[in-house]
């Protein structure tokens, strides 16, 4: 009997010790790229989210001005995952950089827009033909104005564009060398809540895409068990600012170093939508948008958005 007890003692032990999560599936160390849009990313890190749900994990976070800088950090290995606009992993697939989507947070159109100085006479886009406009390169506001000029007539060539940092071009937009800005939040709700934009257009009905959140493909490949726990983190700081929405922007402004003004506006342009794995309908619409830059010439080949897809385990 002795025996026995010590068998099913035994047995019991070993089915406890399979049902945990086991500490090999958590990365020593999660390094994050985020930008001051990553309103889930930057609450993530405010409430420690993610040293919550991976306990066994060092965080890292490191703040990027846009994401064209932030695909380089993860091209050079030195960031896991990142959250970024629609256009810069088109460049980086056309690059050739080993990176995949593993989770999609979708917009309507409103957290960037086309900007021009609040006295200007120019009344739509298509009054932008021959101007100066200042935008960064391989960003999701390269997207919006190639849209918003093919939408206005008017073709890439028609317009002189500056490729600027959202910094340096609010200079150059402040300081009258250029005649329009195209720019996200929060930098979009800045201008025009200081009084010196107004906007000319947003990106409502032109079909984006939204943001999107990556991973490092060796990451990936290495803890894919850690992905979904990442998506349901992400998705728990986003439910956040949805469900205390004052509490969130108090703290995103102060952490930011933004006026509480701004933040609340920028909280005005997002999407209820929750973040989640790519769906079809989020594949093909990025799809369109690469051959659409294939097809006016701004990436040098075509890319099959569907191979930088991330696939969990358990996927056929």
């Amino acid at each position: 009997m002795k025996a026995i007890r010590h068998l099913l003692g035994s047995s019991l032990l070993a089915l406890a010790v399979m049902a945990q999560p086991t500490s090999a599936a958590e990365p020593s160390t999660l390094r994050i790229g985020y930008q001051k849009s990553s309103v889930s990313m930057v609450l993530a890190r405010e409430h420690k989210l993610f040293e919550a749900a991976l306990p066994g994990t060092q965080v890292q976070w490191t703040e990027f001005l846009g994401g064209p800088p932030l695909i380089e950090a993860l091209n050079a290995g030195s960031l896991d995952i990142g959250n970024i606009g629609d256009i810069p992993p088109i460049f980086a697939q056309a690059a050739g950089i080993d990176l995949q989507y593993f989770a999609v947070e979708p917009n309507e159109g409103k957290a960037e827009a086309v900007l021009v100085p609040k006295a200007s006479t120019v009344q739509n886009v298509a009054e932008l033909k021959g101007k100066r406009v200042a935008l960064l390169k391989g960003s999701s506001a390269h997207n919006l104005f190639l849209k918003s000029l093919l939408h206005a007539g008017l073709q890439w060539k028609d317009v002189n564009v500056v490729y600027l940092s959202p910094s340096d071009g609010r200079a150059a937009f402040e300081q009258g060398k250029v005649d329009a800005w195209v720019v996200w939040d929060p930098y979009y709700s800045a201008a025009v809540i200081d009084g010196s934009a107004r906007v000319l257009r947003d990106g409502q009905g032109l079909n984006p895409a939204g943001s999107f959140f990556v991973v490092n493909h060796p990451f990936a490949k290495q803890h894919p068990e850690a992905i979904a726990t990442i998506i349901h983190t992400l998705g728990k700081a986003q439910r956040l600012s949805l469900d205390e929405p004052a509490a969130s922007i108090t703290l995103m402004a102060g952490t930011l170093g933004l006026q509480p003004a701004v933040v609340k506006s920028y909280f005005e342009h997002r999407s209820p939508e929750p973040i989640r794995p790519l769906a079809a309908i989020d594949i093909a619409n990025q799809q369109r948008t690469a051959d659409l830059f294939f097809a006016n010439g701004l990436i040098p080949k075509k890319v099959d958005v569907q191979q930088a897809v991330f696939k969990p385990l358990d996927h056929p």
